[in-house]
């Protein structure tokens, strides 16, 4: 247990050296076809990431193509988690450190076939390491690729995996809340210092430097690798945080009730000031920011949901809000 606690305390002081992946491209830039399967994959536990337009019926399929070739795949998540922001992968890190995972797969369905990606999972909060060399293939038939996926394990590495599901575990959430879940603002920001991280793109760096002129308290841009802990010791006692995902899976993330089925949800934004509602699809990808108090983690959503596919427009919609409670504007 001691060892356990050693390494989850190591891995995370190491990912906050390293530049998380901010998009699903990222995420896959980094990955260098051509490797051989994790030499582990048949003997220890692997994690699932798979794009939301897989049916169960598919999911379904490739978890018996597993089962088959001796992968234990114990937990499938959506795709959009690898790049959802700090707090969602710091928390899926610690969660997946917890079951003992040592594998990442990774699978993409698009109009023309269906992409594997399989590699090592480096127990930090960036996921893998970059140019992590990784087995892939890709195949219109799916049980085709799982065939493929069969005869090469079966070929390179000894199946010590005995007990594996039958049926494919989906449809978890991460909750990234550690405090209190609050649906208003912070009013300490108007004494404690508040730290704005950057992006580590130069183009959005600019204008993340730009629209946060318009915060009227004490605040600072700071290097995107930067851990809570180096935050806090530089004297920061927020930080403002942002979930990138799916509207649906943002929501989910964030502990918002979806109490009635829906394709969509109302978002407010504000253009010049003005309050106005936009229906954004539950599959649309977008930005929600929040602040966050670092000793507590107690977060502070706001009172409104305001997220916006252009990440720009959703901090105004979080910035404007925030200004309009407390007659700042």
């Amino acid at each position: 247990m001691v060892r356990i606690i050693f390494v989850l305390l190591f891995s995370f002081a190491h990912a906050a050296l390293a530049q998380l992946p901010f998009t699903e491209q990222q995420f896959l830039a980094k990955l260098q076809p051509g490797g051989g399967l994790p030499s582990e994959l048949l003997k220890s536990k692997s994690v699932v990431f798979h794009t939301y337009n897989l049916t169960d019926k598919e999911l379904e399929t490739i978890q018996k193509g597993f089962q088959r070739t001796g992968i234990d795949a114990v937990t499938y998540y959506d795709a959009n988690y690898v790049c959802a922001g700090r707090d969602v992968l710091v928390k899926l890190a610690g969660t997946l450190n917890r079951r003992e995972i040592e594998n990442l797969i990774y699978i993409q369905k698009d109009n023309d076939a269906f992409h594997f990606y399989i590699m090592p999972y480096n127990k930090k909060a960036n996921l893998v390491e970059d140019v992590q060399p990784a087995w892939t293939d890709r195949h219109r038939a799916l049980d085709y690729l799982l065939q493929q996926l069969y005869r090469k394990a079966a070929s390179e590495l000894k199946n010590e995996n005995l007990l594996i599901n039958d049926l494919a575990e989906t449809g978890f959430s991460v909750n990234i809340i550690e405090g209190n879940r609050n649906e208003f603002y912070a009013i300490d920001l108007k004494v404690d210092m508040l730290a704005v991280p950057k992006f580590g793109i130069e183009e959005m760096d600019q204008q993340l430097e730009e629209i946060m002129k318009q915060f009227p308290y004490k605040y600072a841009l700071t290097e995107a690798h930067l851990s809570e802990a180096d935050l806090r010791k530089q004297g920061y006692f927020y930080v403002l945080r942002f979930v990138r995902a799916k509207n649906k899976v943002a929501r989910e993330i964030l502990d918002y009730e979806n109490k009635r089925p829906s394709n969509a949800f109302v978002s407010v934004r504000y253009i010049d000031k003005v309050p106005a509602l936009k229906s954004i699809h539950q599959n649309d990808i977008v930005f929600k920011f929040y602040f966050k108090h670092i000793d507590s983690g107690n977060v502070f959503l706001g009172t409104k949901w305001d997220a916006d596919q252009d990440w720009l427009q959703a901090l105004q919609n979080q910035l404007t809000g925030y200004k309009i409670e407390f007659r700042l504007e």
